[in-house]
């Protein structure tokens, strides 16, 4: 199991001769681990928990729409609420930020309101006409009106209309407008409400366009790994300086036509795009003179990473489904985290009912022991969340692992990608999972210690502060070296087929080996490929001041273009991710070649073309060195 015991002596590569299972251990242990998250699922289901969860529960800890067990000491519990199948809130507005919950008494009601009933009167008429009883149980619905326990016992006034969730029986409110005080006190830099309810209408206006302009960027990965724009910086060159150009002309050409005749609030609109516009062309000035500047000093070493840049070009050409295996990494991780909530959930209504002294409702609560489920649960969410990255990983090392090392590309699986999954599952789930642990031991203490600061933000001296964003800052620095040589880690085992820790010594020695092309490709690569999400993010931006700029007396652009871009550039770094993860794949393979192979008969190059001239070069280089020593 450690990685310090190994006592096998060194190795030559044999890419893809051989295969064996590997870290069979390590899969045991993570097998036995899901088991565990099964068991905390089914623990919180066979405690009632998922009835309440589904069902709702009242504020006496009745479950709506069953008969329910009298629970000592807890007055209107034991009630048979069988017709009653939905969960009425008296103040439903009335949320707890800090604790993520609505405070307010809940009882189980027939029916939902779904006309506004404005005095006790009207409660008393819907009681008798459906027997929905919207104040608590205790009360009879003839004295609504006069009993003097109305105000803390009955729904706030007016009670607003309501439906109930599809699913949950919750009445939610028709009209959630009662929620927006809430989501304006969350949004503290906005010191006046006016201008939160422009850009708020801004974006319902340009709703549509919000959605054209991210399936625009969704679908601008693939046409840019089909073609080769990633390979140059010339044509994002042009494209931001013609960008720029049209942003400082469009801002020239509001300011012209601006018409002071309009009405005040068209006004108002016109001012704020007119003030988003100079900002958006001062900052892309800013932006194009520095990146210009760059692509100028960075033009020679940007040349020497381009070849492998081209290949992996290539790499897409021939392994088209490695474009979608971000959807499909994505589609596991979603499935997996409505799971992981979906159980958080019923653990947050697991355990026995508790009376609150200071409001006498009943709460759920687990004994103390049983509240280390929710620590074994939230590692469950790293490590499955690792493992399932990691599996990505594997799965694109072992299809480019198999394009670079077969000569006749002829040859090749007719679906490499499908092939490295089923041998991914077949020899290595047990090495990913190993993988994907080591990152959870340092990502774990990182949360752990950034909830801490967050937890403590005020209240510890400037020292302790320091202290612990230093440990935070030293952890994500440890988390990404460790992940960098887990992804070689996973190559080597596709190329040898050996356990985790062999693959990550053997992939280190030659990372080692090779220090300063390491440090050129990550460095010129990361360069690369941030043009490219520059390109997509801007192109889109660009298309999106275009689009709106047809509704300008009606919408304030700030916020659509903000969701847009960031939409775009979380599009463009998941799908770039995977190139520079291809390119990362054939760099260490290109690295073994050239250390196992010179070019000479019966022992040829793997490389392609665009590889091999560089190589060719680079041994012409040594030869003259030498040449010049003798």
């Amino acid at each position: 199991m450690g990685c310090c015991g190994s006592t096998e002596k060194k190795r030559d590569w044999k890419p893809l001769e051989d295969r064996q299972c590997t870290d069979i251990l390590w899969l045991l242990l993570f097998a036995i681990f899901n088991i565990g998250m099964l068991f905390i699922c089914g623990f919180a289901i066979s405690t009632g928990a998922a009835s309440r969860l589904i069902s709702g529960y009242d504020s006496y800890g009745n479950i709506c729409g069953q008969k329910n067990g009298k629970i000592p000491g807890i007055e209107l519990s034991g009630q048979d609420q069988t017709s009653k199948k939905y969960v009425f809130f008296l103040d439903p507005c009335n949320v707890d930020v800090v604790r993520r919950k609505i405070k307010s008494m809940a009882l189980c009601v027939s029916s939902c309101p779904e006309a506004e009933l404005q005095t006790y009167e009207d409660l008393k008429k819907f009681a008798e006409s459906n027997g929905s009883y919207l104040c608590s149980y205790e009360l009879n619905p003839s004295t609504y009106p006069t009993d003097p326990n109305r105000a803390t016992k009955c729904p706030k006034l007016p009670v607003p209309p309501s439906k109930s969730l599809p699913v949950f029986h919750r009445c939610t409110p028709a009209d959630i407008a009662c929620y927006s005080k809430f989501a304006e006190a969350l949004i503290t830099f906005v010191s006046d409400n006016s201008v939160l309810h422009r850009v708020i209408a801004g974006v319902m206006t340009s709703k549509e366009i919000i959605m054209g302009l991210c399936m625009l960027s969704l679908g601008s990965y693939p046409l840019l790994s089909s073609s080769h724009n990633i390979e140059g910086s010339n044509p994002l060159a042009y494209h931001l300086s013609g960008g720029t150009g049209v942003l400082w002309w469009l801002y020239v050409d509001h300011r012209v036509s601006a018409n002071t005749t309009l009405p005040a609030s068209e006004l108002q609109v016109a001012e704020d795009n007119q003030k988003a516009l100079l900002i958006y062309a001062i900052a892309a000035t800013v932006f194009t003179i520095v990146l210009l500047l760059l692509m100028f000093f960075m033009r020679k070493r940007v040349a020497l990473t381009i070849a492998l840049f081209r290949v992996a070009s290539k790499v897409f050409g021939h392994l088209p489904l490695l474009v979608m295996q971000p959807f499909w990494t994505f589609l596991t991780l979603m499935l997996f985290w409505v799971y992981w909530i979906t159980v958080l959930l019923l653990l947050g209504t697991a355990g026995n009912p508790v009376k609150n002294n200071q409001t006498g409702l009943v709460e759920f609560q687990m004994a103390e022991p049983l509240q280390y489920m929710v620590w074994y649960h939230a590692v469950g969410l790293i490590w499955v969340s690792e493992f399932i990255l990691a599996c990505q990983q594997m799965t694109v090392a072992g299809a480019v692992v198999t394009y670079y090392f077969t000569r006749d590309k002829s040859q090749l699986p007719l679906t490499p990608i499908v092939s490295s999954a089923m041998r991914l599952m077949r020899y290595h789930l047990g090495t990913v999972a190993k993988g994907a642990f080591i990152i959870t031991l340092v990502e774990l203490p990182r949360l752990i210690l950034t909830y801490i600061h967050s937890q403590l933000k005020g209240s510890e001296n400037a020292c302790a502060r320091c202290m612990l964003k230093a440990c935070v800052c030293c952890l994500w620095c440890l988390e990404k070296c460790l992940s960098f040589l887990n992804q070689n880690a996973y190559v080597a085992t596709a190329i040898n087929s050996t356990s985790f820790c062999t693959s990550a010594r053997d992939a280190f020695i030659i990372l080692a080996e090779n220090a300063l092309r390491v440090a050129t490709i990550n460095s010129v690569g990361d360069f690369v490929l941030f043009l490219g999400k520059v390109l997509i993010v801007s192109c889109t931006a660009f298309a999106g001041v275009l689009a709106l700029n047809y509704q300008r007396e009606y919408t304030v652009w700030v916020l659509p273009l903000i969701i847009v871009c960031i939409f775009a550039f979380l599009v463009a770094h998941c799908f770039l991710s995977i190139f520079e993860m291809v390119v990362d794949v054939l760099f260490l393979c290109f690295a073994i070649d050239t250390k196992y192979n010179d070019g000479s008969p019966g022992s040829e190059y793997y490389m392609d073309k665009a590889l091999m001239v560089i190589q060719l070069k680079q041994r012409g280089r040594e030869l003259q060195v030498e040449t010049a020593g003798k």
